[in-house]
């Protein structure tokens, strides 16, 4: 007869505790505004980022990892609630406010035993719930001496550059955090944000470097109307402003020095500030000497815009060196999984733009790197498509609590464990973008990408659509739409839209139609 052993109290919680610490913790760092043209392990890269590189050599890089709507405040709905924005109800950062009474991946960890922790850029404009603790910038934050919003409700400025100044506080938080529990981490960097003001002991980093423009930097956007009325533009002065975002501030001009701008350095203590200046000083008198012209002048703009970009990230990959290492010494890596990634993409010249919001891809794919915990045999490359909504149940079922039914997302577990899913995976990814009027012009549209097509229909005070050949047109100079060569894919990918529609409920075709 089989002997029964029961056991003791203690131990019985020695047993759950043993059980929830063989749950991986999930580190999630992500970025503001960072690109894969900015980070050399997706290849081509203008700059090296060795300690991201890191992530992917130890573990996998998603090549067609793509968002559900390229704008900050959105991009952190989808990720936190698995959905879609017209599901989460954070629709744009112009009059948006997240509901932060609605389910969460957070709260839902939190639930299961899970340490939660918030830190860094929130930009979310309600408070953060589902999480133990929670110190965040407040809106877009500063690059230096950053104020913080503290759970107790108190603000403080906190002295140092931003980027460092969250990796220290998610670093204190894991050091005193309770270490019988398995925990996630947000760590939320305001890098690569505009206005891209570097840490200064990089203010001279890049200047020897010239970077390539990209071939299509001249774009006319023909046969694409809605780009042709974005003001995003580098050529542009009132898009790109020769003061805020190039720094050329032209000294003795004073009325050229926008208060913005000057309360962003006037944080810094009175040597460093002297240090910035004198920096920034020299720029613009040599800008002024040479008295720049039409092309010159724009292309004079592009290497500025780089370079500054090019400062604030090599401190951000810095900072995730420092996080790598910290794991790495209290050997955490085993048991952890760390995750990188930005809320969007970013144009680096690409079109002759900067900033995102648009479908094209530069601003639809977004960074996605991560190192697996023990148990996970995936390594290199994945190529499905995924999402930043599959975020959230993949978090979840690596933790082992149940994804509920009206999560829209994915989990990415099966690609993270190596199986087939030929067959099995989404062939298609659903967008859209809500915000105008805003900054940056840029129409509200939605759309759909398969491995190969993508179709675009800008709307609201717009009716045009764009179809795109990805595989003979990368960078998608010419919108197809039209082209009776391409009816029957046209055809396919309208009824392909409409599927995903009705998939993940949002009503835009019918609301449309109805007016």
């Amino acid at each position: 007869m089989k002997q029964i052993t029961f056991l003791s109290m203690a131990a019985m919680a020695a047993v759950t505790s043993h059980a929830q610490n063989m749950r991986p913790n999930i580190v999630y760092i992500m970025t503001d505004d960072h690109t894969a043209q900015m980070l050399s392990a997706y290849g081509n890269s203008y700059m090296q980022t060795p300690n991201l590189d890191r992530i992917a050599q130890e573990g996998v890089l998603f090549r067609n990892s793509f968002v559900a709507n390229s704008l900050s405040g959105p991009s952190r709905a989808c990720m936190l609630t698995g959905k879609h924005s017209h599901a989460n109800g954070f629709t744009n950062n112009e009059h948006g406010i997240f509901d932060g009474s609605q389910q969460t991946m957070p709260k839902l960890l939190r639930n299961a035993g899970y340490q939660t922790a918030m830190i860094g850029k929130w930009h979310l404009v309600s408070d953060p719930t589902g999480f133990d603790h929670w110190d965040i910038l407040i809106g877009q934050g500063e690059y230096y001496n950053p104020t913080f919003h503290h759970q107790d409700g108190t603000k403080s400025r906190e002295k140092g550059y931003c980027t460092n100044v969250i990796t220290d506080k998610a670093i204190s938080w894991m050091e005193n955090r309770d270490k019988e529990r398995p925990f996630i981490l947000f760590v939320h960097h305001k890098a690569c944000h505009r206005d891209w003001l570097p840490e200064l002991k990089y203010l001279r980093e890049f200047e020897d470097q010239t970077f390539e423009k990209p071939a299509n930097f001249w774009d006319n956007w023909e046969g694409r109307v809605a780009a042709q009325q974005q003001e995003m533009s580098i050529a542009s002065d009132h898009d790109m402003d020769l003061v805020y975002d190039t720094k050329a501030y032209l000294p003795g001009d004073s009325t050229r020095l926008t208060s913005t701008y000057i309360n962003y350095v006037e944080r810094l203590e009175p040597e460093l500030r002297k240090k910035y200046w004198t920096f920034y000083d020299s720029l613009s008198c040599d800008f002024k000497r040479q008295n720049l012209k039409g092309k010159d002048l724009v292309e004079w703009k592009y290497q500025r815009y780089m370079r500054d970009y090019a400062k604030v990230t090599r401190s951000l990959d810095d900072n995730i060196g420092r996080l790598m290492d910290y794991l790495r010494e209290n050997g955490m890596l085993d048991n952890t999984l760390v995750v990188y990634a930005s809320d969007q993409g970013f144009y680096m010249g690409e079109h002759g733009w900067f900033d995102k919001r648009f479908m094209y891809e530069e601003s639809l794919a977004t960074p996605l790197l991560m190192r697996l915990p023990d148990g996970y045999r995936r390594r290199g490359e994945i190529t499905e498509m995924v999402q930043n909504i599959d975020y959230a149940p993949t978090f979840l079922e690596m933790a082992g609590v149940k994804i509920p039914s009206d999560i829209q997302g994915r989990s990415l577990v099966p690609l993270l464990k190596g199986e087939k899913t030929i067959g099995k995976w989404r062939d298609a990814i659903y967008y859209h973008y809500h915000e105008y009027p805003a900054e940056h012009s840029v129409k509200r549209h939605y759309g759909v990408r398969t491995d190969r097509y993508k179709l675009i229909h800008f709307y609201n005070d717009i009716d045009t659509w764009e179809l795109f050949d990805l595989k003979e047109d990368p960078t998608e100079m010419k919108n197809v739409y039209d082209d009776p060569a391409y009816a029957k894919v046209r055809k396919q990918m309208h009824a392909r839209l409409r599927q995903l529609q009705k998939m993940y409920n949002d009503p835009i075709e019918e609301t449309l139609a109805g007016k």
